[in-house]
């Protein structure tokens, strides 16, 4: 999963460190800042809409993580691998009977509920600490 999306993470952070005003790391400088001290007091808070943006869409994303973990382990051995997302799968399809199709239902209605609210979560966390230039 994090291969998958490694290049276009790397897309949105190139971007967002190029968008750093030169201003404020010439200004970090002249006033004494080191390298590291550019990289943590100037850059890396200019650089938070793109982290908070890469930080979000990982976490979906890997919380509806689905075909790599049905065509890795399949959930094996004994569930130990199973993902949320193909437990739902299994619960809807893998078994006979109406009952099952309405848990299958219900779980998928929390496992977007929980998406959902942790998404939320996390944007409210990572966006209070975007400053503006």
């Amino acid at each position: 999963m994090c291969w998958q999306q490694i290049g276009y993470m790397m897309i949105i952070y190139i971007a967002g460190l190029q968008n750093v005003p030169d201003d404020l790391v010439e200004a970090a400088r002249i006033d004494g800042a080191t390298d590291w001290q550019i990289l943590w007091k100037v850059k890396i808070p200019m650089m938070m809409p793109s982290i908070t943006i890469c930080v979000f869409l990982t976490l979906t994303n890997s919380l509806k993580l689905f075909d790599q973990n049905l065509a890795l382990t399949n959930g094996d051995p004994n569930h130990l691998t199973e993902m949320l997302a193909l437990n739902i799968y299994r619960t809807f399809y893998g078994r006979s009977g109406p009952q099952w199709k309405g848990i299958g239902q219900a779980k998928s209605v929390i496992f977007s509920i929980a998406v959902i609210l942790i998404g939320f979560w996390q944007l409210k966390a990572t966006r209070s600490k975007e400053v503006q230039a």
